[in-house]
């Protein structure tokens, strides 16, 4: 067997192996329960239902739906305020853990979602409202849509979805243009910007913050657009944006994008044969030393009587804030990453069982009454909802599960809905195994518009001695190939049967044909055509 690459993530080397008190959350059933709590029109009870149609007809003559971003919140029922990061992010959610959201209860979610494609107001992006005007912030610009290509991945043929992914992919190349990038002589964009306003087509500054990691949500969403649609110029696009961080000294980190450049930085590495730096970018998002947005990062401390290793947020404010949407999201760039290159495995598993257990502190049926914000309301008798946030000390108290709803007056409880729509991505991704400190996570499920594959797991060891670890492949035989030590584990297994894994160690399974047919191309190792290793030799 060859000898494993592990590289590491600073952050999480401070992080126990076995997160203390350990309970794990059943994330699928959390995020079914979810989905089918907030689609519900019959509830009743304070704030409830939490849906709402909308019928302003914006941008497409059809209703859509719409959700509060908080509980209570104000705005519940008022079109057009709902946020596409709220409600985009439901319905990607519910299908990621099988879901089909195209036609539940007679009617098509995914198709309700074209509404934020702003065509009326003439900006022709996926924007966070059905009206939004850009220029404001980055990463509420971008991330919906990416959420949008996400969404068209699992639903291609929706709308005008493809045309759509098009002019999207289009607008952020020549807002690239616009921050002075330029072919010949080759010059990459400037990100250093608060946001873009698409109709001046000049970036701007609002005088309090920038937001540079821009430039990775753009990579992301143009190397997508270039694996679909094989246009030159996405990829130039995206070699900018990637470009841009790689020259970066300082982090860029603000809100949510950065885990996206780390993840398409590692994907054009082993697809295209660049050489950006993955582990830079990773250390970035785990750190907490942005110079944009000084303590964001990733949580390595335990807060009171539990390990909140691995949460997603402040790592300074009132000594520590983590939030529900970033921890969901993280997952779904960094889970994937390890296909392409391996030598994180063990970085990012242990990450991910750190943060797959804590992140159960945003719900409040795993707190007391003392230790949360607003354990006073009943309507959501499942605990389905997660707080906005978890604070590391709040009046004495530590952790404290809580949100800015009622403090900055957005509505009456501190249960966000917007973070709580991200859930699926851990429903999708994690899956129990025989123990219950070794999670089976899915590689493909967020690993949008891959090529062609086999299904492919990350397992990762916290103990001390090697475990068996028990998998189904089928009743058709198949071979167990690891990318990491760049063997085969098992070969001709079929049904339920195991493979062992050494003591605080990872692996990245993928479940092949047996006996198939082996070639290689460059570094990469294909078994019937198919790519299972990106770098086989390390």
């Amino acid at each position: 067997m060859n000898a494993q690459c592990f590289k590491t993530i600073n952050r999480v080397e401070l992080m126990p192996n076995i997160p203390s008190p350990f309970r794990m959350r059943d994330w699928k059933g959390l995020a079914k329960a979810y989905d089918e709590f907030v689609f519900n029109f019959d509830l009743t009870g304070d704030f409830l239902p939490l849906i709402w149609w909308d019928k302003s007809h914006r941008n497409f003559k059809r209703e859509t739906f719409g959700f509060p971003s908080f509980v209570g919140s104000k705005l519940k029922g008022k079109d057009g305020s709902q946020e596409a990061i709220n409600c985009v992010a439901a319905v990607l959610g519910a299908t990621l853990v099988g879901i089909d959201k195209s036609n539940q209860d007679g009617h098509n979610w995914v198709l309700m979602c074209e509404n934020y494609y702003n065509v009326d107001n003439g900006e022709y992006l996926f924007l966070n409202t059905a009206n939004w005007k850009t220029g404001r912030t980055f990463w509420y610009e971008i991330l919906p849509n990416i959420l949008f290509y996400q969404l068209a991945h699992y639903y291609p043929n929706t709308g005008n979805y493809q045309n759509e992914m098009r002019i999207v992919a289009d607008r952020w190349y020549e807002a690239c243009v616009a921050m002075d990038a330029n072919i010949n002589p080759w010059k990459v964009p400037n990100f250093d910007w608060t946001a873009f306003n698409f109709n001046s087509r000049k970036p701007l500054y609002n005088g309090r913050w920038r937001e540079p990691d821009a430039a990775a949500g753009i990579a992301w969403l143009e190397y997508m657009a270039y694996i679909k649609c094989k246009e030159p110029k996405y990829l130039t696009a995206a070699e900018w944006s990637m470009q841009f961080l790689q020259k970066r000294v300082e982090n860029p980190f603000y809100e949510i994008l950065l885990p996206y450049g780390a993840y398409a930085a590692a994907r054009m590495n082993a697809e295209i044969g660049r050489n950006y730096d993955v582990q830079k970018f990773l250390n970035w998002c785990f750190n907490g030393d942005s110079v944009c947005r000084p303590g964001w990062g990733v949580i390595a401390e335990r807060w009171g009587d539990y390990d909140c290793y691995g949460l997603v947020g402040s790592t300074t404010d009132g000594g520590g804030y983590a939030f529900a949407m970033n921890t969901f999201q993280m997952a779904a760039a960094l889970v994937p990453l390890v296909r392409y290159d391996s030598c994180f495995a063990r970085a990012i598993g242990k990450w991910m069982l750190n943060t797959a257990n804590a992140a159960r502190l945003f719900y409040a049926d795993f707190h007391n009454a003392k230790h949360q914000s607003c354990g006073f309301w009943t309507g959501d008798a499942k605990h389905v909802i997660a707080y906005e946030g978890l604070r590391k000390v709040w009046d004495g108290r530590s952790p404290y599960a809580t949100g800015d709803a009622i403090n900055l007056a957005y509505g009456a409880i501190d249960f966000g809905l917007y973070g709580s729509s991200h859930v699926g991505i851990f429903g999708g991704i994690i899956n129990p195994t025989n123990d219950e400190k070794i999670l089976q996570l899915d590689c493909l499920k967020t690993d949008f518009y891959h090529d062609k594959a086999y299904p492919t797991y990350l397992y990762y060891n916290p103990y001390k001695i090697k475990k068996a670890i028990e998998i189904d492949v089928g009743p058709e035989a198949k071979d167990l190939y690891d990318a990491v030590t760049h063997s085969f584990l098992q070969k001709n297994v079929s049904c339920r049967d195991a493979f062992i894994l050494p003591a605080d160690s990872a692996a990245v399974v993928v479940i092949s044909p047996a006996d198939g047919e082996i070639a290689y191309e460059a570094e990469k190792m294909l078994i019937n055509g198919v790519v299972v290793d990106y770098a086989r030799e390390t």
